[in-house]
């Protein structure tokens, strides 16, 4: 099992009950690099393709609308296809 979690289309009422249009936002050009997370994250991709490849795992690839968390102590790499505007939150 992926430890990367994708909900595809959640609800307007799911994405207010988490807070999510409070959260950051944080935005980022087609590109590739390596990522670690200290800390679990949500985020809410608002525009973007993405493409993610946990170390020793299979890649996973998310869109604009879905709703992804990424779990704590999770190291990969991150190859964004199409700019990324997004919502995002830690813990």
């Amino acid at each position: 099992m992926n430890p990367i979690e994708i909900e595809q289309a959640p609800s307007k009422e799911r994405l207010e009950e988490l807070g999510v249009f409070g959260w950051s936002i944080w935005e980022k050009e087609e590109s590739e690099f390596p990522w670690h997370y200290d800390a679990q994250e949500t985020c809410y991709l608002l525009e973007g393709e993405v493409t993610v490849t946990p170390d020793g795992g299979e890649s996973v690839s998310f869109k604009a609308g879905d709703l992804v968390t990424f779990p704590q102590d999770m190291s990969c790499s991150w190859k964004i296809s199409r700019a990324v505007r997004k919502h995002y939150r830690f813990g």
